[in-house]
C-alpha cells in the first residue's frame, strides 16, 4: 500500500527548541507527524527505536554533532537524512554526504523549502518503491540486471554477485537514474533536476560525491572506472555491458 503524506512521520534532531517548535508546527499544518529531540546523544537511539520516514538533522548540536548521528545510524537506518547547516563550507556538504546524509539546506531554513524538499524525497522513495508502473502494464522496468549487478527499484534495493548492497536512500536513487538510462550520457544538471527538484547551480558537488560512494559498492575501481564512467565537461554514462 502507498504511503500518504499524512502517514509520514519526521524525526527533527535540532537544539534551537524555538526553531524546532516552530518547524513542526508549520510541517503538521501541512499534514506531517512530527517529533523532536534536542539533544545529539539521544539522537541515536531515537533513530533506532522510531525508525521514521525522514530524519531532519542538524550539524551543530550538543552531545554529538550530526556527522556523527549519521555515520552511526546508516548501519541500521536506510530512510532519508536531510541535515541542516549553518555553515556555507563546501567541506562540511561534502563531509555529511560522505557519512551517508541525503541533501542539505543551509539556516536558516525556509519552512517551504524544507517541506518541498521533504515531501519530493518521501515522493520518490515511495513511487520508486511502488512498482506502479509496471503493474499497470507500464513500460519501465522493476528490475534491472548487468552481469553480476542486479537492481531492483520495487524493492529498493541491489545485489552484486548475490550479496545485498549497503547503500542510501539517495544512492540507490542515483544507481537507479543511471542505470536505468544506461548506455547514455546524463549531465548533472539532469541528474540534479531529476534527483532533487531544484535547478543546478553548477557548485553543488553532491552527485560527484555520492557516485563516489557508490562506485566501490557495486564493485567499480574507483581510479579507473568500468561501469560508471565520467564524461568530462558531459556528465556519467553507466555502462551496460562492464
Amino acid at each position: 500500500m502507498e504511503q500518504t503524506n499524512e502517514s509520514w512521520r519526521i524525526l527533527i534532531v535540532e537544539d534551537d527548541e524555538r526553531l524546532a517548535e516552530l518547524t513542526r508546527e508549520y510541517l503538521e499544518s501541512n499534514g506531517l507527524t512530527v517529533s523532536l529531540e534536542t539533544h545529539g546523544g539521544a539522537a541515536v537511539e531515537r533513530i533506532r527505536n522510531e525508525q521514521p520516514d525522514l530524519v531532519v538533522l542538524d550539524l551543530m548540536l550538543p552531545g554529538e554533532d550530526g556527522l556523527s548521528i549519521c555515520r552511526r545510524v546508516r548501519p541500521f537506518f536506510s530512510g532519508p537524512i536531510i541535515m541542516l547547516t549553518a555553515r556555507t563550507d563546501d567541506l562540511d556538504q561534502v563531509l555529511g554526504l560522505e557519512m551517508g546524509a541525503d541533501d542539505y539546506i543551509g539556516k536558516p531554513v525556509k519552512p517551504r523549502v524544507l517541506l518541498a524538499r521533504i515531501r519530493a524525497m518521501l515522493r520518490r522513495v515511495t513511487e520508486t518503491g511502488s512498482g506502479s508502473a509496471d503493474e499497470a502494464g507500464g513500460e519501465e522496468p522493476v528490475r534491472l540486471q548487468f552481469n553480476d549487478l542486479v537492481v531492483d527499484r520495487s524493492m529498493r534495493e541491489a545485489w552484486l554477485s548475490e550479496e545485498s548492497i549497503d547503500l542510501t536512500s539517495a544512492e540507490f536513487d542515483l544507481l537507479w537514474l543511471l542505470a536505468s538510462n544506461a548506455g547514455r550520457v546524463l549531465s548533472r544538471e539532469e541528474i540534479f533536476t531529476a534527483l532533487r527538484g531544484i535547478e543546478y547551480d553548477g557548485q553543488d558537488r553532491s552527485i560527484d560525491v555520492r557516485v563516489s560512494r557508490i562506485r566501490p559498492k557495486i564493485g567499480d575501481d574507483p581510479i579507473h572506472p568500468r561501469r560508471i564512467k565520467t564524461v568530462r565537461s558531459k556528465g556519467y554514462l553507466f555502462v551496460k555491458e562492464a
